[in-house]
């Protein structure tokens, strides 16, 4: 296969594998897509481990890193670049009414403490101040793409990462959003559709595709329920020159998935899943359960803007996973998880990825010719 994406970064297939899991981002490389580790919840230190052991066993081949530079967000005019200031500055903004909400929630369903009362980390790379020092570390490792999960990044790091030799993605949910980030001189443009996990727009994957790559003049990735070959050609022929998947490593061999969490996916249809600010404060599809359903009822007092809502919860999330209490365990996932019913070593599913693409598109090439 070949587009402006395989020649841009030398791979093969133009399948790009989001994960927080460094075994499926080098295995994925490795069967000749481009895996890209989610730099989100490591501290600089833990990426730094992450980074160089992808660099050890990804067998020369190029991968990328996704960071977290959200265009707004609370906080974002204090002026603070020490995350240990801007954290206590936040701390400051949860209303005793969230906390409450939550403890109670959390008693409901018999929740216990941490024990030690570790609450671990409280605020990831969700801020300008906490992503920046992500970014230097990868920048440091021979990463071939920098991502930005959520608006335009800052045009001072496209400027870092080109200097480094570094292309840079950014994932929009509208053509406006995807001409913004061009303007800041994005190479690659990821439109995600609504089907997709995590921090989605509100626009179908089949809709906006075709608006972005008639938007924009760089290559295009298609996003957002895409699982297999068919979802792929369809991408395809709406003008993408690659796809960009999530969700469908969350269950592969290599995945460091909870147990509970990959049979829970396995287990789901594709109605399984809600928008919810429930997570971050910004919309974002999550497995639906009774977690989110607290946050829509009427006792809720709603949810806070980012990153107040994540700091939040994070620690109720930890005590959840931490408990036996699995009606409350919620996590990103996409729609495309009611095709997720077995578990496969990452690269069977890209090879029955591309087999399936090179079927569809037979398929379609005879209905052209008879």
């Amino acid at each position: 296969m070949r587009t402006r994406v395989t020649d841009m970064f030398g791979i093969e297939l133009p399948i790009f594998a989001f994960s927080h899991c460094r075994d499926v981002v080098a295995a994925v490389s490795r069967a000749g897509g481009m895996g890209v580790l989610g730099a989100l919840a490591y501290t600089p230190e833990e990426l730094e481990v992450e980074l160089a052991w992808i660099d050890e066993h990804v067998g020369g081949r190029p991968y990328g890193v996704d960071v977290v530079m959200p265009a707004s967000y609370a906080g974002s005019d204090l002026g603070l670049d020490s995350p240990a200031d801007l954290v206590a500055r936040l701390q400051g903004m949860i209303t005793p009414e969230h906390r409450a909400f939550v403890e109670d929630l959390l008693a409901k369903h018999d929740v216990p403490q941490l024990a030690g009362g570790d609450p671990g980390k409280v605020l990831l790379g969700w801020t300008d101040a906490t992503a920046r020092p992500q970014v230097e570390v990868a920048l440091k490792h021979p990463i071939a793409l920098l991502a930005n999960a959520l608006g335009p990044p800052p045009a001072d790091v496209v400027e870092l990462a080109h200097a480094k030799g570094v292309k840079v993605a950014a994932l929009a949910s509208t053509p406006r959003h995807a001409i913004k980030q061009v303007e800041v001189g994005v190479d690659v443009i990821v439109a995600q559709g609504t089907e997709a996990g995590g921090h989605t727009g509100e626009i179908s994957t089949m809709v906006l595709i075709p608006q972005v790559v008639d938007a924009v003049d760089v290559p295009v990735l298609a996003a957002g329920g895409i699982g297999g070959g068919r979802q792929m050609a369809a991408g395809m022929a709406l003008g993408a020159e690659g796809v960009w998947t999530g969700s469908i490593w969350l269950t592969v061999e290599e995945a460091d998935t909870p147990e509970m969490a990959k049979q829970r996916i396995l287990e789901a249809t594709s109605r399984d899943t809600v928008r919810s600010r429930s997570w971050t404060g910004k919309p974002a599809r999550l497995l639906k359960n009774e977690w989110t359903d607290a946050w829509e009822s009427a006792e809720s007092p709603g949810t806070l803007p980012m990153p107040l809502q994540y700091m939040l919860v994070s620690p109720a999330l930890r005590r959840i996973g931490n408990s036996t209490a699995a009606e409350l365990a919620t996590f990103p996932a996409g729609q495309i998880i009611g095709a997720m019913n077995q578990v496969k070593p990452a690269r069977q599913v890209v090879f029955e990825m591309v087999e399936e693409y090179i079927e569809a598109m037979e398929r379609l090439d005879r209905m052209t010719t008879d």
